[in-house]
Protein backbone atom coordinates (compact mmCIF):
# COMPACT_ATOMS: atom_id res chain seq x y z
CA UNK A 1 0.00 0.00 0.00
CA UNK A 2 2.82 2.53 0.72
CA UNK A 3 4.06 1.86 -2.78
CA UNK A 4 0.70 2.55 -4.57
CA UNK A 5 0.25 5.43 -2.43
CA UNK A 6 3.74 6.69 -3.48
CA UNK A 7 3.28 5.63 -7.63
CA UNK A 8 0.40 7.97 -7.35
CA UNK A 9 2.33 10.70 -6.41
CA UNK A 10 5.02 10.16 -9.13
CA UNK A 11 2.33 9.73 -11.54
CA UNK A 12 1.10 13.35 -10.82
CA UNK A 13 4.71 14.46 -11.77
CA UNK A 14 4.34 12.41 -14.75
CA UNK A 15 1.09 13.80 -15.94
CA UNK A 16 2.33 17.42 -15.25
CA UNK A 17 5.66 17.49 -16.73
CA UNK A 18 5.53 18.13 -20.54
CA UNK A 19 8.22 16.14 -21.30
CA UNK A 20 7.01 12.90 -20.86
CA UNK A 21 4.19 13.66 -23.53
CA UNK A 22 7.21 14.73 -26.10
CA UNK A 23 9.71 12.42 -25.90
CA UNK A 24 7.85 9.28 -24.17
CA UNK A 25 4.77 9.59 -26.62
CA UNK A 26 5.27 11.60 -29.56
CA UNK A 27 9.67 11.15 -30.48
CA UNK A 28 9.09 7.64 -31.25
CA UNK A 29 6.21 8.62 -33.31
CA UNK A 30 7.88 11.03 -35.23
CA UNK A 31 11.10 8.81 -35.50
CA UNK A 32 8.96 6.04 -36.91
CA UNK A 33 7.56 8.11 -39.45
CA UNK A 34 10.98 9.83 -40.37
CA UNK A 35 12.54 6.59 -41.13
CA UNK A 36 9.62 5.01 -43.60
CA UNK A 37 9.97 7.73 -45.15
CA UNK A 38 13.60 7.37 -45.69
CA UNK A 39 13.56 3.82 -46.72
CA UNK A 40 10.82 5.11 -49.43
CA UNK A 41 13.45 7.53 -50.51
CA UNK A 42 16.10 4.78 -51.01
CA UNK A 43 16.17 2.83 -54.20
CA UNK A 44 14.63 -0.55 -54.08
CA UNK A 45 18.04 -1.90 -54.84
CA UNK A 46 19.83 -0.69 -51.56
CA UNK A 47 16.83 -0.43 -48.73
CA UNK A 48 17.83 -2.41 -45.96
CA UNK A 49 15.15 -4.99 -44.13
CA UNK A 50 15.70 -3.00 -40.72
CA UNK A 51 13.61 -0.40 -41.92
CA UNK A 52 10.46 -2.57 -43.01
CA UNK A 53 7.86 -2.12 -40.79
CA UNK A 54 7.91 -5.54 -39.60
CA UNK A 55 11.43 -4.94 -38.01
CA UNK A 56 10.89 -0.96 -37.71
CA UNK A 57 7.94 -0.89 -35.56
CA UNK A 58 9.45 -3.48 -33.19
CA UNK A 59 12.78 -1.70 -32.71
CA UNK A 60 11.03 1.62 -32.34
CA UNK A 61 8.90 -0.02 -29.11
CA UNK A 62 12.44 -0.93 -28.10
CA UNK A 63 13.95 2.60 -28.76
CA UNK A 64 10.69 4.64 -26.76
CA UNK A 65 11.65 2.75 -23.64
CA UNK A 66 15.27 4.46 -23.24
CA UNK A 67 12.99 7.85 -23.28
CA UNK A 68 10.93 5.93 -20.29
CA UNK A 69 14.76 5.06 -18.83
CA UNK A 70 15.76 8.62 -19.32
CA UNK A 71 12.38 9.76 -17.74
CA UNK A 72 12.64 7.86 -14.47
CA UNK A 73 16.29 8.44 -14.02
CA UNK A 74 15.43 12.37 -14.26
CA UNK A 75 12.65 12.28 -12.05
CA UNK A 76 14.39 10.19 -9.23
CA UNK A 77 17.14 12.19 -9.12
CA UNK A 78 15.16 15.30 -9.09
CA UNK A 79 13.65 13.70 -6.08
CA UNK A 80 16.63 13.30 -4.15
CA UNK A 81 18.54 16.37 -5.32
CA UNK A 82 15.32 18.45 -4.11
CA UNK A 83 15.31 16.88 -1.03
CA UNK A 84 12.02 15.37 -0.83
CA UNK A 85 13.20 11.74 -0.82
CA UNK A 86 15.05 12.61 1.97
CA UNK A 87 11.62 13.90 3.95
CA UNK A 88 9.74 10.95 3.75
CA UNK A 89 13.25 8.42 4.82
CA UNK A 90 11.70 9.26 8.14
CA UNK A 91 8.44 7.20 7.48
CA UNK A 92 7.82 3.65 7.29
CA UNK A 93 8.85 3.40 3.39
CA UNK A 94 11.69 1.10 2.63
CA UNK A 95 13.90 1.13 -0.38
CA UNK A 96 11.92 -1.58 -2.07
CA UNK A 97 8.75 0.87 -1.07
CA UNK A 98 10.30 3.84 -3.37
CA UNK A 99 11.79 1.53 -6.85
CA UNK A 100 8.33 -0.05 -6.52
CA UNK A 101 6.46 3.42 -6.22
CA UNK A 102 8.83 4.55 -9.43
CA UNK A 103 8.58 1.47 -11.40
CA UNK A 104 4.33 1.82 -11.65
CA UNK A 105 3.88 4.66 -13.22
CA UNK A 106 6.88 4.06 -15.46
CA UNK A 107 5.44 0.69 -16.48
CA UNK A 108 2.06 2.10 -17.44
CA UNK A 109 3.59 5.25 -19.39
CA UNK A 110 5.94 2.51 -21.20
CA UNK A 111 3.26 0.38 -22.03
CA UNK A 112 1.45 3.43 -23.24
CA UNK A 113 4.13 4.41 -25.83
CA UNK A 114 4.20 0.67 -27.23
CA UNK A 115 0.52 0.70 -27.90
CA UNK A 116 0.38 4.33 -29.66
CA UNK A 117 3.48 2.84 -31.38
CA UNK A 118 2.03 -0.09 -32.56
CA UNK A 119 -0.86 1.74 -33.55
CA UNK A 120 1.02 4.07 -35.75
CA UNK A 121 2.90 1.06 -37.22
CA UNK A 122 -0.19 -0.49 -38.57
CA UNK A 123 -1.74 2.97 -40.48
CA UNK A 124 1.83 3.14 -41.76
CA UNK A 125 1.83 -0.42 -42.83
CA UNK A 126 -1.53 0.08 -44.06
CA UNK A 127 -0.41 3.03 -46.44
CA UNK A 128 3.35 1.16 -47.42
CA UNK A 129 1.44 -2.13 -47.67
CA UNK A 130 3.66 -3.75 -45.18
CA UNK A 131 2.89 -6.72 -43.05
CA UNK A 132 2.12 -6.69 -39.46
CA UNK A 133 -0.44 -9.46 -38.17
CA UNK A 134 -1.83 -8.84 -34.88
CA UNK A 135 -1.77 -11.67 -33.44
CA UNK A 136 2.15 -11.32 -33.41
CA UNK A 137 1.75 -7.29 -31.85
CA UNK A 138 0.05 -8.81 -29.17
CA UNK A 139 2.92 -11.70 -28.65
CA UNK A 140 5.50 -9.05 -29.44
CA UNK A 141 4.00 -6.67 -26.52
CA UNK A 142 4.24 -10.01 -24.13
CA UNK A 143 8.50 -10.34 -25.32
CA UNK A 144 8.23 -6.54 -24.55
CA UNK A 145 8.27 -7.05 -20.69
CA UNK A 146 11.26 -7.94 -19.61
CA UNK A 147 12.91 -4.82 -21.67
CA UNK A 148 10.64 -2.47 -20.22
CA UNK A 149 11.53 -3.84 -16.89
CA UNK A 150 15.69 -3.16 -17.97
CA UNK A 151 15.54 0.04 -19.20
CA UNK A 152 13.17 0.86 -16.20
CA UNK A 153 15.78 -0.78 -13.67
CA UNK A 154 18.19 1.24 -15.57
CA UNK A 155 16.39 4.78 -15.28
CA UNK A 156 16.30 3.71 -11.37
CA UNK A 157 19.74 2.88 -10.87
CA UNK A 158 21.25 5.78 -12.41
CA UNK A 159 18.61 7.98 -10.72
CA UNK A 160 19.85 6.70 -7.32
CA UNK A 161 23.24 6.90 -7.79
CA UNK A 162 23.58 10.57 -9.39
CA UNK A 163 22.23 13.61 -9.40
CA UNK A 164 19.59 15.31 -11.93
CA UNK A 165 22.55 17.09 -14.03
CA UNK A 166 24.87 13.56 -14.15
CA UNK A 167 22.26 10.98 -14.31
CA UNK A 168 20.99 11.69 -17.69
CA UNK A 169 24.57 11.90 -19.51
CA UNK A 170 24.90 8.39 -18.24
CA UNK A 171 21.38 7.22 -19.78
CA UNK A 172 22.71 9.11 -22.98
CA UNK A 173 25.32 5.83 -23.36
CA UNK A 174 22.60 3.35 -22.89
CA UNK A 175 20.55 5.08 -25.64
CA UNK A 176 23.59 4.72 -27.88
CA UNK A 177 24.01 1.40 -27.30
CA UNK A 178 20.64 0.11 -27.53
CA UNK A 179 20.12 1.98 -30.75
CA UNK A 180 23.86 0.80 -32.24
CA UNK A 181 25.19 -1.92 -30.79
CA UNK A 182 21.90 -3.22 -29.83
CA UNK A 183 20.53 -3.49 -33.26
CA UNK A 184 17.70 -1.20 -33.31
CA UNK A 185 19.16 1.42 -36.05
CA UNK A 186 22.16 -1.48 -37.63
CA UNK A 187 22.09 -5.30 -38.97
CA UNK A 188 24.80 -6.39 -35.80
CA UNK A 189 24.63 -9.77 -37.24
CA UNK A 190 25.83 -8.53 -40.70
CA UNK A 191 29.04 -7.46 -38.59
CA UNK A 192 31.56 -9.75 -37.47
CA UNK A 193 34.88 -9.68 -35.05
CA UNK A 194 34.96 -8.10 -31.47
CA UNK A 195 31.28 -6.09 -32.12
CA UNK A 196 28.91 -9.13 -32.49
CA UNK A 197 30.95 -10.61 -29.58
CA UNK A 198 30.61 -7.16 -27.92
CA UNK A 199 26.62 -6.65 -29.14
CA UNK A 200 25.58 -10.60 -27.91
CA UNK A 201 27.15 -9.80 -24.74
CA UNK A 202 24.50 -7.23 -23.47
CA UNK A 203 21.19 -7.48 -23.12
CA UNK A 204 20.00 -4.62 -25.39
CA UNK A 205 20.34 -6.64 -28.80
CA UNK A 206 18.68 -9.88 -27.39
CA UNK A 207 15.72 -7.47 -26.35
CA UNK A 208 15.15 -6.38 -29.97
CA UNK A 209 15.91 -9.63 -31.46
CA UNK A 210 12.91 -11.18 -29.41
CA UNK A 211 10.58 -8.30 -30.15
CA UNK A 212 11.46 -8.72 -33.90
CA UNK A 213 10.88 -12.54 -33.54
CA UNK A 214 7.69 -11.94 -32.12
CA UNK A 215 6.33 -9.65 -34.80
CA UNK A 216 7.38 -11.99 -37.63
CA UNK A 217 5.87 -14.88 -36.52
CA UNK A 218 9.04 -17.19 -35.88
CA UNK A 219 10.28 -17.55 -32.19
CA UNK A 220 12.86 -19.51 -33.02
CA UNK A 221 15.13 -19.02 -29.95
CA UNK A 222 13.50 -15.92 -28.51
CA UNK A 223 12.91 -17.77 -25.43
CA UNK A 224 17.08 -17.62 -24.92
CA UNK A 225 16.71 -14.22 -25.59
CA UNK A 226 14.05 -13.18 -23.19
CA UNK A 227 15.97 -15.22 -20.33
CA UNK A 228 18.87 -13.42 -20.80
CA UNK A 229 17.09 -10.23 -20.92
CA UNK A 230 15.65 -10.94 -17.61
CA UNK A 231 18.64 -11.81 -16.03
CA UNK A 232 19.99 -8.77 -17.21
CA UNK A 233 16.55 -7.00 -15.62
CA UNK A 234 16.71 -9.04 -12.45
CA UNK A 235 20.18 -8.04 -11.36
CA UNK A 236 19.86 -4.26 -12.23
CA UNK A 237 17.05 -3.91 -10.12
CA UNK A 238 18.90 -5.53 -7.66
CA UNK A 239 21.30 -3.36 -7.48
CA UNK A 240 18.91 -0.20 -8.41
CA UNK A 241 17.60 -1.18 -4.34
CA UNK A 242 21.21 -1.83 -2.67
CA UNK A 243 21.92 2.03 -4.13
CA UNK A 244 18.90 3.54 -2.76
CA UNK A 245 19.27 1.65 0.24
CA UNK A 246 22.87 3.01 0.87
CA UNK A 247 21.72 6.59 0.05
CA UNK A 248 18.94 6.51 1.97
CA UNK A 249 21.43 5.85 4.73
CA UNK A 250 23.92 8.08 4.11
CA UNK A 251 21.14 11.05 3.39
CA UNK A 252 19.43 10.23 6.99
CA UNK A 253 23.34 11.24 8.74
Amino acid sequence: MRSIEFSKRTTKEILRDPLSYIFCLGFPIIMLIIMTAVDRSIPKEAQMKIFKIQSLAPGMAIFGLTFVMLFTCIQLSKDRTTAFLTRLYASPMKSVDFIVGYTLPSVVLALLQITITYVCSFIVAAITGGDLKFVNVLLSVTCLLPSVLLYIGFGLLFGALLNDKAAPGICSIIITLSCMIGGIWMDVDLMGGGIKSFSHSLPFYHGVKAVRMAVSGDMGDASRSLLITLAYATVIYILAIVVMQGKMKKDVR
